[in-house]
């Protein structure tokens, strides 16, 4: 579909880059030829992600363990970047964290264990690498990975469904306040592409009944179709298309209004069972992070 080195030149930071629909843009970018930072809060996936990648697609993957929720933890990154490779040319906003719960039952720090990546961290990201652009009269290229939810609101995913939401905004503003110095904002809205991390916080029980049948086309998304659109969005040739949100989910949104309104029907005990799945991924994924 796209042609040899097609991103040849391109220097790219991928937040949450080591898993999930990060790892497979990374791969989609570095065989295209980009130059990839990659970096999240667990250092030995970011460097096992890196070598696996280049061993498959040669180029260069360089990583950077950072929690995202510390904005100056996030500038040292990015200034590293700058100092050792030179200025990015693209960013993909693709951190996140999210689990399912009724909004009653969320305290204040399962909130803010959500929002404080998503939004907070994703903002910080993007002003420490514009900051930068703009001050060095660069141009660049920032997606930003969002959900349908940005719409139409989501029930049991709240933090999430608002932070997203602020996202959606912040592509929307800074397309238009940063447009002047070459700077353009797009985001990606994905409908069901399945990873191991959304699968066992948002369908902890391994259920996702009727979602390709409640599908328009009958289906649930396919990874090169991804990795197809955000190559799109960062290959050069369409740089007037800036401050928008594309839907990448076979019109489902549309014809169900997305989100988790069947959640609906679980009862007390079921939820009980959800959260000790979830608490049981969340410790898993600890056990992996740098300190």
């Amino acid at each position: 579909m796209f042609q040899e080195g097609l991103l040849k030149g391109k220097r790219i930071l991928i937040t949450g880059g080591g898993t999930g629909l990060g790892r497979e843009i990374a791969a989609r970018y570095l065989a295209l030829g980009a130059e990839l930072w990659i970096c999240g809060r667990r250092g030995p996936v970011l460097e096992t992600t890196a070598k696996e990648l280049t061993a498959q697609h040669g180029g260069s993957v360089r990583t950077h363990a950072v929690d995202i929720r510390d904005a100056q933890a996030v500038d040292a990154m990015v200034q590293r970047i700058w100092d050792e490779s030179g200025p990015l040319t693209g960013l993909v906003n693709n951190a996140a964290g999210n689990f399912i719960s009724p909004t009653k039952d969320l305290t204040p720090n399962g909130f803010n264990a959500i929002a404080n990546i998503v939004f907070h961290g994703t903002f910080y990201v993007t002003h420490a690498v514009g900051k930068r652009w703009i001050a060095g009269g660069h141009k660049g290229s920032v997606i930003s990975i969002l959900v349908t939810w940005v719409w139409t609101g989501s029930p049991y995913v709240v933090p999430s469904a608002m932070s997203k939401a602020g996202l959606h905004v912040m592509t929307k503003s800074l397309a238009v306040e940063w447009g002047k110095h070459g700077i353009r904002l797009n985001a990606i809205a994905p409908g069901q592409f399945p990873t191991e991390g959304a699968v066992k916080r948002l369908r902890p029980d391994g259920k996702a009944e009727g979602s390709a049948e409640r599908n328009p086309m009958r289906r649930i998304g396919q990874m090169p179709e991804l990795q197809n659109l955000a190559t799109f969005l960062m290959a050069d040739g369409c740089e007037w298309l800036s401050g928008e949100t594309i839907a990448l989910d076979g019109a489902g949104w549309l014809a169900t209004g997305g989100g988790f309104a069947e959640l609906d029907q679980l009862s007390d005990a079921d939820w009980e069972r959800m959260r000790a799945l979830i608490k049981a991924q969340n410790d898993k994924d600890r056990s992996g992070r740098s300190a």
